[in-house]
């Protein structure tokens, strides 16, 4: 794959998710108007339900202020710009395509913060009243899959040496 298309990949990754998260929010907010109905039952594990996050991932770091709100922006913007570099960098495609997905992801609960003051979870999974995860959105699963596929190629493709060449040693 061309350096181009590698590039396209992953920039049309972050695209994507981010066109969808935000599409999914403006339906959870607008049609379904669930900050007024508050939840939606769907499966007996899956819910509807509006929630405001002012934090970070677990809820923590809550921008309590408009100032620590705009410092969650310049921090996770500054992370997206690192990611944005290494995407524009990388060489392997499932290294991109995971980094478009992280990308996307952050990108659309910047624009959140940014014009809302808090990032829209709406994914409420559980077991009867237990709950494994807070709820989340769709940035947030699009973070963690792009997380979890370079983590996995991470330690899945080692480049390993060539057979024959022996590593070298150091001799005194």
């Amino acid at each position: 794959m061309t350096r181009g298309a590698l590039r396209a990949l992953g920039l049309g990754a972050a695209f994507a998710v981010f066109v969808l998260d935000q599409l999914v929010k403006w339906i959870v907010v607008g049609p379904l108007d669930l900050i007024n109905l508050g939840s939606i039952h769907l499966l007996p594990f899956f819910d509807l339900r509006f929630t405001r996050n002012y934090g970070v991932s677990l809820g923590m770091f809550t921008a309590s202020s408009a100032e620590m709100r705009f410092g969650l922006v310049a921090v996770t913007a500054l992370i997206a710009s690192g990611v944005l570099v290494w995407l524009w960098l990388e060489r392997a495609r499932w290294d991109v395509f995971g980094l478009g997905l992280v990308l996307g992801g952050a990108l659309g609960n910047i624009r959140d913060r940014l014009t809302v003051g808090f990032v829209i979870d709406y994914a409420d999974f559980h077991i009867g009243e237990w709950r494994p995860f807070l709820i989340f959105n769709l940035a947030d699963v699009a973070i963690t899959i792009g997380v979890l596929i370079l983590l996995a190629r991470s330690l899945l493709s080692r480049e390993k040496p060539a057979s024959g060449n022996p590593v070298p040693t150091e001799t005194n």
